[in-house]
Formats: structure tokens, sequence, C-alpha cells
């Protein structure tokens, strides 16, 4: 018998509908890279990295604040740069017409990136 045949039968009946469905639901989440949107689909992908980046660096400082790792002026330029951050990305999120929803990617079956 030949090991490189798929049998078709032992898939589910319903399992390529239910799949069809996820990728729809995947794909309408997708950045959008058509010719004439590509710097909007960019900007969304560039500012979903920086968000990422954001929160993992002011969880980090939590962290560091809370251990006691840190001067009193660190914990001041910590928090006066992460409160400008999060400033700039408000003004780039009105400047590209996103949103806070905006700012997510569906990994598939990892879930939410944010």
């Amino acid at each position: 018998m030949n090991e490189n045949k798929i049998l078709l039968n032992s898939i589910p009946a319903g399992k390529f509908e239910a799949d069809k469905g996820k990728m729809n639901d995947i794909s309408a989440s997708r950045i959008n890279v058509l010719p004439g949107e590509a710097d909007h689909g960019l900007a969304k992908l560039v500012l979903t990295l920086v968000e990422l980046i954001r929160k993992l660096v002011e969880k980090q400082a939590i962290r560091r604040v809370e251990g006691g790792t840190l001067s009193e002026d660190e914990i001041e330029r910590i928090g006066e740069t992460l409160m400008k951050l999060e400033l700039k990305m408000e003004e780039l999120k009105i400047v590209f017409n996103l949103r806070d929803e905006d700012l997510n990617l569906n990994l598939g079956p990892l879930g939410d990136l944010l």
C-alpha cells in the first residue's frame, strides 16, 4: 500500500466548512495590503508592534519599581517617557484613523497579539 495517499474518508464531513469559517474570520482582521491602502496597513502594523513593545516595557518598569531596583530619578524618567510615548501613540492613531481595537493582530490558534 502507498503510504503517501491521503485518506479523505478519515476527515469529518463538516471539518472543511468549520475551517473555512475560521479562515474568513482571520482574514477579515488581517492588515489590508491593497496598493491604495498600503500606507494605512503599514501604519497599523507598525503601531501594533510599538504598542506591544510599550506594554512590555511598562510591565517591566512596574516590576522594577516594585522590586526596588530603581532610584527615584529613574522612576521619574521612566514614568515621563512612558507617558510621552502613550501621548504620541494617541496622536498617531488619530492621524491614521485607528482605534485601540485596530491595534491588534489575530495570530490564529495563538489568539490575539494584544
